[in-house]
């Protein structure tokens, strides 16, 4: 496990404002309480409580990864009227001290759903 500092710096905050996730038309996720983890030189990834999710369009996959920083991801792949996009999501369930605030949320590939759309 490694932690975040000055070489490799993760900051969390709250989004200020609504996140909604699209595939096929339909609001996959939508949620005024979604995190913003900003990690090093990476663009900033939007976490959505799991709660605001439409999880009957979830079916969790056998991929799984592993983020010195975060710990390991669990992937779902998504699918809407017959639309599927495997691994477009992924979710730290047991994070990293470091990242705690994470759990219970999911984060979306923005090239696997038509739209993460804010406002």
């Amino acid at each position: 496990m490694k932690q975040p500092g000055p070489d490799h710096p993760i900051t969390i905050a709250p989004h200020p404002g609504l996140v909604r996730v699209m595939l096929n038309g339909v609001a996959v996720a939508e949620t005024r309480n979604a995190l913003s983890l900003k990690e090093a030189r990476y663009p900033p990834v939007l976490y959505v409580p799991r709660a605001d999710a439409r999880l009957d369009h979830f079916a969790k996959s056998a991929r799984s990864s592993h983020c010195p920083y975060k710990g390991d991801a669990s992937y779902y792949d998504l699918a809407v009227e017959g639309v599927r996009r495997p691994g477009a999501v992924w979710s730290y369930e047991a994070p990293f001290p470091a990242v705690a605030e994470i759990a219970g949320h999911l984060a979306f590939y923005a090239d696997r759903v038509d739209a993460i759309e804010t406002a």
